[in-house]
């Protein structure tokens, strides 16, 4: 292989997902029929990487027969060059293959009851331009949909180039068999028009008032990177890739001391709040059913990311286990972000330093939506994590100038339903070290009394959350809740322990009633907070495969069990993310909207980290 001597934490490699093929191929386990709907690194043994032992690179293979739809896991040692285990996958589905995707619009548009349907409204003439969506069914215990099942709804376009989220033909629902390759049945109700308003963007005429904004660093850049190793004034970490997940951060350390070992966002569900036998099903597991990462664009200097840009490419495997590089997968630069710390004495003399962060980011595209991950790294020890969720609401029609409760008209007959964006990260900490506890910090107001003689006291309380039920949390405003990852080994001068602080944005979690599928499907969106002792095979909140899974799974099947989480290896799992009432603003193409959370240093340094600034480091200050 290219990389002799690879880290353990290191992403997979060309080479690497070649020789893992290889050994399937020799052990007789791959046919014309089978496919790879998802491939992921082996996450290596986290005490041995502490240690540092060698690297034993492994990989996960999800293999799927078409012909049969049964599928298999199976684990092979690079290092090794053997196969490690085999095992057929349990409930729920593996995530959908690529060529799926046309796979079910050909069933669809080949099928005589969608075509009749279409020939019904009217819209015969118009069939070679449709476009039929992918859609992941969601779960409802239906007799005829079992195995590898999925939906689609159909958008009209003018031609191929045209946006087809503009034109829903509503009420147009296609089930599919995909292993069986045949339309299950096939749903039409009502004659609502199809919205002819275009939804064509990025060609209107540019405006030309706004004058260029120079970014330049003519000594380069402040950070270093070796291999998947990069150092940036006081830190330190490992920047990974993988199919399911995106990006990854690794072994994060501040001023030579561990942070967190490993931080992602594994999974996000998106559910609709309509009625309509087109939206109701809609639940969609980015990760799960998609793969972030599989869907990862390969960013543009000046577009994506501005300045001086390091990239890291990464490398996945296609449907056919091959592997396959996607370039600039991950961007990576310094921002300004304004003033870090000032002070004007009693003199008048002012003392001012300007902060700059970090910027490492990745973005998917999911079919009408994208999704930017942006992890900041800034100078006094903060980290945060920000969603950017852009690109096209979905859509179906009605009526023009009618009401709906579930549905605001963005454009004429053109209606985008409620829905949520929920994002689950995963927070491995390791604040000086592995054995670390959990403490929930709230603002308290004091009654007036004997402790509160003039009304204007207050305080705040810290309650340690000791098991997994105990921090099924909810985050609170009102209170200024945070919550703190305190070490049990480590204090700092003033004999408190070191700690870090997750401090959240507000924001809803899942909308949907408990008797709900998608309730039973996403539980891990029902709170702000998880707390769970770490163990390897927990990775996925919602299990392992979220794809036609009935619920259960993940978050809520192994908290039941409500292991202590006090002074031990200690995961946060954090939902954040928007609900999304859509506007008028948000045709054709919706403006960002942004979420995210802050990770910062409380009593883990003794003082200010970033009193040691240059004053003139980004320019001189005049009066």
């Amino acid at each position: 292989m290219s990389n002799a001597h690879p880290h353990p934490l290191d992403p997979l490699t060309a080479d690497e997902l070649a020789a893992g093929r290889a050994v399937l191929e020799a052990q007789g386990m791959i046919t014309e029929t089978t496919r790879f709907p998802q491939v992921l690194p082996v996450e290596p043994d986290k005490a041995a990487v502490l240690a540092g032992a060698p690297a034993n690179r492994r990989i996960q293979f999800t293999l799927l027969d078409t012909a049969t739809g049964e599928s298999a896991d199976a684990v092979v040692s690079v290092t090794a060059g053997e196969l490690v285990s085999h095992e057929k996958c349990g409930e729920g589905q593996p995530p959908y293959l690529f060529e799926e995707y046309d796979l079910a619009e050909a069933v669809t548009k080949a099928s005589p009851e969608w075509r009749a349907a279409m020939e019904r409204r009217g819209l015969g003439d118009r069939i070679e331009h449709a476009f039929c969506a992918p859609l992941a069914p969601g779960y409802f215990g239906r007799e005829d949909e079992t195995g590898r099942v999925i939906r689609s709804l159909t958008f009209l376009r003018e031609d191929d180039t045209d946006s087809p989220w503009a034109h829903p033909v509503e009420g147009l629902v296609a089930h599919l068999n995909l292993t069986e390759q045949r339309v299950l049945r096939v749903e039409d109700e009502g004659d609502t028009p199809v919205p002819e308003d275009s939804g064509r963007y990025g060609h209107h005429p540019a405006r030309t008032t706004l004058k260029p904004i120079e970014i330049t660093q003519p000594e380069g850049p402040s950070f270093q990177v070796d291999g998947s190793l990069v150092t940036w004034e006081g830190w330190q970490l490992r920047v990974g890739f993988n199919a399911r997940e995106g990006l990854t951060l690794h072994q994060l350390t501040f001023q030579d001391r561990s942070v967190l070992y490993r931080a992602s966002v594994p999974e996000m569900v998106v559910p609709y709040g309509d009625t309509s036998i087109g939206r109701f099903w809609i639940s969609y597991f980015d990760a799960g059913e998609y793969l972030l990462g599989k869907n990862g664009n390969s960013l543009r200097l000046g577009c994506d990311c501005l300045g001086v840009i390091h990239y890291f490419d990464a490398f996945l495997a296609d449907d056919h286990g091959q592997p396959v590089r996607v370039p600039n997968a991950i961007c990576m630069h310094e921002e300004d972000y304004g003033i870090l710390w000032k002070h004007t004495d009693l003199d008048g003399k002012a003392e001012v330093r300007r902060s700059r962060r970090l910027v490492i980011s990745s973005i998917s595209t999911i079919g009408n939506y994208d999704y930017g991950f942006f992890w900041y790294l800034y100078l006094d020890g903060t980290i945060e994590c920000e969603a950017k969720a852009t690109g096209i609401v979905f859509s179906g029609a009605g009526e023009p100038g009618s009401a709906s409760p579930h549905a605001s008209e963005i454009a004429p007959g053109l209606f985008a339903p409620v829905h949520q964006h929920l994002f689950c990260a995963r927070l491995d900490f390791a604040v000086d070290g592995q054995r670390n506890s959990v403490y929930e910090v709230d603002a308290v107001g004091i009654p007036v009394g004997e402790k509160n003689p003039y009304g204007n006291a207050f305080t705040w309380k810290a309650t340690e959350l000791r098991t997994e039920q105990e921090a099924k949390r909810h985050a609170n405003p009102a209170t200024a809740r945070v919550w703190e990852v305190r070490s049990t080994e480590h204090t700092n001068r003033l004999g408190a322990p070191t700690a870090y602080q997750l401090v959240p944005r507000p924001s809803a979690t899942l909308m949907a009633q408990p008797e709900s599928t998608v309730y039973q499907r996403a539980t891990f969106a029902t709170n702000h907070l998880w707390v769970t002792p770490y163990a390897p095979d927990e990775r996925f909140p919602a299990g392992d495969r979220p794809n036609a899974h009935p619920g259960g799974a993940g978050l809520p099947a192994w908290t039941a069990a409500d292991r202590s989480v006090s002074d031990t290896d200690v995961v946060l799992w954090h939902v954040f993310g928007p609900t999304h009432i859509p506007r008028p603003e948000d045709w054709p193409v919706m403006p960002v909207d942004y979420s995210g959370f802050m990770v910062r240093p409380y009593g883990f340094c003794d003082r200010n980290p970033a009193l040691d600034l240059p004053s003139a480091a980004h320019g001189h200050c005049e009066h």
